[in-house]
């Protein structure tokens, strides 16, 4: 008997596990019906599919962006344009995602469909992308505003201190951490009251916003000091694209929803016009009250509004944005961890973000994985440069996995398509992204020079770890050792596979 076969004997007298002639692990649970497998289980119904969506949009972007939009468009009425360019650009590229989830049914969402479409290669460097840069890097600035928005009522008249800001967006980060690794349930429960609290701090703005432009409050709505370079431009789509960041986020996790064929495109639909009408209703209600200047000069754009429209109540509205971001640090995770479990699943990440903890069924090192890159990203505290890392490469590769689309029309054009999408939308999707990705280069070339090297990266870890086969037997026992001892630390097993004696 191998170690691992005791191991596994130990763990559950309900489970059958056998290792494979490459030192795989393979596991098989068995149910009252004498099947079943480790395995993700389909749990999401629509309701939970809209608030995934909903909650991981819907973070720090509506509170931090209005300063990043209206610092490069110069005037309140060309950000106004801008958020509402970028909710139809969402849209756009959401219902394109929409025919490419219900054809390639399989968790990981663009990395899926490029792997079907181009190959490991460029998958690879999608998957590099997205886990390495953008899924960290957003859920560390996410946690960050949640930081600010906590601190910001015990520090009224300074900047809360950096130190205090990044433990509390760890601590943050390490409670939701615990929360996905103990079961899918408890973090769709989170997701959905935090969702309604979200929700709920918008419409209260919203609100106000209403009664502030019947009152007359319309002075700040004018196109004055509009900077009409293209590079501006392009810049402030940047942080308008990163408030609607998370569209996608539900293809990542399509194996764990209800009747996705049906399911998919109605969450996608319900959640990008509801965010789209509450982004751009809620920015109006900020400048009723807020001077252009008042908004580039806060850091937390929500809470200065509150402080000017409700007075002893203003302390209401941080802790519902606190509320929101926690929300969304929750959301990146749950849907994150699978991106790590699909690539893994794949071969493109290590053996053991494939397995399943045997009493939780939660993939509990692909979270763990995911939450300790976010709070690498944390050792950087400017957000408004991380934003800009985000934003070229998460167009670019998103960019890449909507061409996936027409391509696939042309190559495989017998794959069942649930639903079709007219060529016009792929078409303009690409036009746009190609925008806000070659323009920035000139106008922020550092900021987009990091995006670069971070991308390139990709290739040299991809020569080494998977192209190349044929690696010293010295770093495969390694590797195994590792695998075996984070299976024993984790109690996590693989999916089911032929046993071989």
């Amino acid at each position: 008997m191998t170690e691992t076969e005791s191991l596994n004997r130990k763990n559950s007298s309900r489970k059958n596990s056998v290792i494979n002639g490459n030192g795989e692990t393979a596991a098989k649970m068995e149910t009252e019906d004498g099947g079943g497998e480790v395995t993700l289980k389909a749990k999401m119904s629509l309701v939970n599919g809209c608030t995934v969506i909903v909650g991981s949009i819907i973070g720090s972007g509506i509170f931090v962006s209005p300063t990043g939009v209206l610092m490069y468009t110069g005037s309140v009425n060309l950000a106004l344009i801008v958020w509402v360019v970028s909710g139809l650009f969402s849209m756009v590229g959401a219902y394109c995602y929409a025919e490419l989830g219900t054809m390639i049914t399989k968790s990981g969402a663009d990395y899926a469909y490029i792997m079907e479409t181009f190959g490991p290669f460029m998958a690879f460097i999608r998957l590099w992308i997205e886990c390495m840069i953008v899924r960290p890097c957003s859920q560390a600035i996410v946690a960050l505003t949640f930081s600010v928005y906590v601190l910001k009522p015990f520090f009224p008249e300074c900047t809360p201190p950096e130190d205090a800001s990044r433990m509390l967006a760890v601590c943050c980060i390490l409670v939701l951490t615990f929360v996905n690794c103990w079961d899918v349930k408890w973090a769709t429960a989170v997701q959905d009251i935090f969702t309604y609290a979200k929700l709920l701090a918008l419409f209260i703005i919203i609100a106000s916003g209403i009664y502030q432009l019947y009152m007359g409050h319309t002075e700040y709505f004018t196109f004055e000091n509009t900077d009409t370079r293209v590079t501006s431009i392009a810049l402030s789509f940047y942080s308008g694209l990163f408030a609607y960041n998370g569209w996608n986020y539900l293809n990542f996790i399509i194996e764990e929803l209800k009747d996705p064929v049906k399911n998919l495109p109605r969450a996608i639909a319900i959640s990008c016009i509801l965010v789209t009408a509450v982004y751009v209703f809620a920015n109006i209600s900020f400048y009723t009250i807020l001077s252009p200047d008042e908004v580039l000069g806060s850091q937390a754009v929500a809470v200065t509004y509150a402080e000017r429209a409700f007075g002893v109540i203003a302390w209401t509205i941080p802790v519902f944005v606190a509320l929101s971001t926690f929300g969304a640090v929750n959301g990146i995770l749950l849907t994150s961890s699978r991106l790590f479990y699909a690539g893994a699943n794949e071969g493109q990440m290590p053996e053991i973000l494939t397995m399943i903890q045997i009493h939780r069924f939660t993939p509990t090192p692909a979270v763990l994985a995911m939450a300790l890159l976010s709070m690498l990203y944390l050792t950087v505290s400017d957000i408004f440069a991380l934003i800009n890392y985000v934003g070229f490469a998460t167009w670019l590769s998103i960019g890449v996995a909507v061409l996936c689309l027409p391509w696939l029309r042309w190559a495989q054009p017998n794959l069942p398509r649930p639903i079709r999408v007219p060529m016009i939308f792929p078409i303009v999707y690409l036009l746009a992204t190609l925008f806000v990705t070659i323009v920035p280069m000139y106008a922020s070339p550092v900021e987009t020079g990091y995006g670069i090297l971070m991308i390139l990266s990709s290739i040299p870890v991809y020569l080494v770890f998977i192209a190349w086969k044929n690696k010293p037997m010295w770093f495969q026992k390694v590797m195994v050792s590792l695998t075996k001892f984070l299976q024993k630390v984790l109690m996590v097993l693989g999916k089911t596979k032929p046993a071989q004696v």
